[in-house]
């Protein structure tokens, strides 16, 4: 049996898990409040070395500690801070914030939502074959077991009601799971698309081989029991990785791809386009950054990383030209045909390495273009942050603001520091809440150029 030691948790870390010190090192344990006093165990890597800790018993507890309201709670690991109120959870992040960003400036309080449930818009559920009957849910976290969550309290409703629909009949058709470790079988995941505004609705069904006896039944069945499905698309991934699409796919029904409205703007959503999960919040964390850029209709805009072009279009109407940079060439048609199809003009989008893209830019190299300096520069890299050549890249173009929109706010500091070291200071600090009764932060940060008087 693992030795167990007594401990007591004072704070939280940033994904909102509590801290323990132990032996003159700190260790985060999930499940676990301020105040509360515990008996863990320790969990140690391959290197026999730890910072994290599971917890074994609770002694005593907190106030603030509610009954999860999922009964696959402790399974899923989708939902990590039910044990909490969600009042409680905004408070937390609302700690850790301060705690890592208040160096830099003030932190404002966190924008939560006012419904906290039923958010998810993206929703991707995987099949498995057990000896009750065919399961469709959500891995277990850190393992490829599936867990069926048939009314997950986070997840759109008719998505949900959706999932129910194709376990039944993938169980009535007799269809078989596909199978990871010999590459046989059939159904291997859904995905479910929804729009926020529009209320479309797009279903992938992915398989792991082409042939799909009784697609045509199995489609119309589908279809009838939920008319308000508006796009079924097919999707081949027989291959070995975690990848839930597969290159070929093929429109079962419908148009192929869905459309929603975000700050007044259309965007076209196919199966592989990135869109954020929660509408609702990223309109707030959008109109945010916006803001933060203090755009008067005479800027150039540079959007970093820009994606399918959301941010970047969406701050056009405000802009004098916007200029957004994507390595990604599918996201790159994307964010081309989004702009036409909202009549946006003044909008470009090219696919290059960010940082390359910045300093020709800088020096007059890109498309033959003049030596130019974005007037304002957005960013919005992923989890692992932006790199130190692109950041360096950003402090040798000097635009007067940089608006930076995060999703870890340990990368986001770690960031904040090269910028001040280079001439720029926190004007505003936003955390917005995107991921309810998880450990996940928003961050928006206002950067301005710091004026040095002769």
């Amino acid at each position: 049996m693992p030795k167990q030691y007594r401990v007591k948790c004072h704070e939280t870390d940033s994904a909102c898990r509590g801290t323990v010190k132990f032996n003159n090192s700190t260790f985060a344990v999930d499940g676990l409040l301020p105040g509360e006093t515990a008996t863990i165990e320790l969990v140690y890597g391959k290197d026999r070395k730890s910072n994290t800790a599971k917890l074994a018993t609770l002694e005593t507890t907190s106030p603030e500690r509610r009954e999860p309201f999922c009964t696959k709670f402790t399974r899923c690991g989708g939902c990590s801070l039910q044990y909490t109120s969600y009042e409680n959870q905004l408070a937390m992040k609302q700690a850790s914030a301060a705690k890592l960003l208040g160096g830099f400036g003030t932190v404002s309080d966190i924008i939560g939502m006012k419904n906290p449930f039923h958010y998810r818009h993206k929703i991707h559920a995987s099949f498995c074959r057990t000896r009750r009957g065919m399961e469709l849910g959500i891995y277990e976290e850190n393992t490829h077991k599936v867990v069926s969550v048939p009314d997950c309290a986070i997840q759109n409703q008719t998505a949900n009601q959706i999932l129910h629909t194709i376990r039944r009949l993938a169980t009535e058709f007799r269809l078989p799971a596909y199978n990871e470790d010999t590459g046989k079988g059939l159904l291997r995941h859904v995905l479910i698309r929804c729009g926020y505004a529009t209320r479309q609705i797009m279903a992938v069904l992915v398989l792991g081989q082409s042939e799909f006896p009784g697609r045509s039944n199995f489609i119309r069945k589908l279809r009838a029991a939920h008319p308000e499905i508006t796009t079924i698309v097919q999707s081949i991934n027989n291959k070995k990785t975690s990848m839930v699409l597969g290159e070929q796919e093929t429109v079962l029904f419908g148009e192929g791809y869905i459309e929603d409205i975000l700050c007044g703007l259309h965007f076209r959503i196919s199966p592989k386009s990135f869109y954020q999960v929660n509408p609702e919040q990223t309109e707030v964390l959008y109109r945010t950054a916006i803001d933060f850029a203090g755009l008067t209709g005479k800027e150039t805009l540079l959007d970093a990383y820009c994606g399918t072009g959301t941010i970047g279009l969406i701050a056009a109407a405000k802009a004098a030209k916007v200029i957004g940079v994507e390595s990604n060439a599918a996201a790159v048609r994307d964010a081309r045909a989004n702009a036409q199809a909202n009549g946006v003009k003044n909008a470009e989008f090219v696919q290059a390495d960010a940082t390359e893209f910045i300093r020709d830019m800088v020096m007059g190299k890109d498309a033959g273009r003049k030596a130019n300096h974005p007037d304002i520069v957005i960013l919005d890299p992923p989890r692992a942050g932006a790199t130190q050549r692109f950041l360096r890249a950003v402090v040798t173009a000097a635009p007067r603001r940089v608006v930076y929109v995060s999703c870890n706010m340990e990368t986001l500091a770690r960031d904040l520091n090269v910028f001040v070291k280079g001439g720029y200071r926190a004007e505003r600090i936003q955390p917005v809440d995107l991921f309810p009764w998880t450990g996940h932060v928003e961050t928006v940060v206002l950067l301005s150029k710091v004026e040095i008087n002769p």
